[in-house]
C-alpha cells in the first residue's frame, strides 16, 4: 500500500517562504508523474506543479517564479519550495503520486497540509 505523508505547512506572513515535503513509502521511481495540489475554501482543487521523470516541471501560471518543485529520490520524498507568498497562496496543499497499471492510471494522495499566508 503506497502512502505518502506531508509535512511543513504552517502560518507565514506575505512574502515569507515554507517549504512542503512528501514521504512516500518505498522507492519514488515506482511513480510514472508527481505532482502538488492545492484546494482553497470554496474553490476546486488546482494543480501546482507537476512533473515526470525526464521531463520539465509545469507550474501553474499563479506560482510560476516562486514555487520549485523538487525530488530527493535518495530520500524518497517530493517537496513544494514556496517563496514569495501571497495571501491567495492559503489553501490545503496535497501531494500526489501516479502508477500506471497496465494502462489504468492509480492515483495515491497525502494527506494535506494547511498553508496560511497573511497579508
Amino acid at each position: 500500500q503506497v502512502q505518502l505523508v506531508e509535512s511543513g505547512g504552517g502560518l507565514v506572513q506575505a512574502g515569507g517562504s515554507l517549504r512542503l515535503s512528501c514521504e512516500a513509502s518505498g522507492s519514488i521511481f515506482r511513480f510514472n508523474a508527481m505532482g502538488w495540489y492545492r484546494q482553497a475554501p470554496g474553490k476546486q482543487r488546482e494543480l501546482v506543479a507537476a512533473m515526470t521523470w525526464g521531463g520539465p516541471r509545469n507550474y501553474a501560471d499563479s506560482v510560476k517564479g516562486r514555487f520549485t518543485m523538487s525530488i530527493d529520490s535518495a530520500k524518497n520524498t517530493m517537496y513544494l519550495q514556496m517563496n514569495s507568498l501571497k495571501p491567495e497562496d492559503t489553501a490545503v496543499y496535497y501531494c500526489n503520486a501516479v502508477t500506471y497499471v497496465s494502462t489504468r492510471p492509480e492515483d495515491y494522495w497525502g494527506q494535506g497540509t494547511q498553508v496560511t499566508v497573511s497579508s
